[in-house]
């Protein structure tokens, strides 16, 4: 499996591969792992755009993003870990994460790769001292992973989200990298 930083020209094969990931969220005994109804098997318009709108913005900027791509022998997407800018204006020196791993590559130790090339990345970049992110409570696998990582459990909120009429705990994590 090669892990590289995506390029602009990534982004509509990237999309289609996050249209294929969203349709796993909550399907077939699949934890949530996206705050999205089940029905809502789509990327949310906006934000395609902050994925090609930030992959152009300094790091440190506002909106900025950096995104890795997982691939497997042939080419194809495996799976992808991103960092963004916090939105609040004195949150610069921390960094939100997101990832996913393809269901055909689960469980095979890619997501704690693709953490350790994020992270691996956060560590050199001057300004940043955090990696924060935001799980659904009850993905327990994804939990797992962070946890063992070094992320900590920062939080967890009670009744934060209701998907198709079902209350979810969110659970607020961080890596401190310095």
């Amino acid at each position: 499996m090669k892990i590289r930083p995506a390029e602009a020209a990534d982004l509509p094969a990237f999309f289609v591969y996050l249209d294929d990931h969203l349709r796993d969220n909550g399907a077939d005994g699949t934890p949530l792992f996206q705050p999205l109804s089940r029905a809502q098997s789509q990327l949310p318009p906006g934000l395609k755009a902050s994925f090609v709108d930030g992959l152009a913005i300094s790091v440190g900027e506002p909106r900025w993003r950096r995104l890795w791509l997982a691939l497997d022998a042939r080419g194809s997407i495996a799976g992808h870990v991103d960092l963004r800018a916090r939105p609040e204006p004195g949150a610069r020196h921390r960094a939100m994460l997101g990832m996913g791993v393809h269901r055909a590559y689960r469980r095979r130790g890619l997501g704690a790769q693709l953490l350790a090339t994020a992270i691996d990345w956060a560590r050199q970049q001057d300004g940043l001292k955090w990696v924060d992110l935001e799980v659904l409570a009850e993905n327990h696998p994804a939990v797992a992973l962070y946890l063992r990582a070094g992320f900590a459990m920062t939080a967890r909120i009670e009744d934060m989200l209701e998907i198709d009429g079902v209350s979810h705990d969110l659970s607020y994590m961080r890596y401190r990298l310095r």
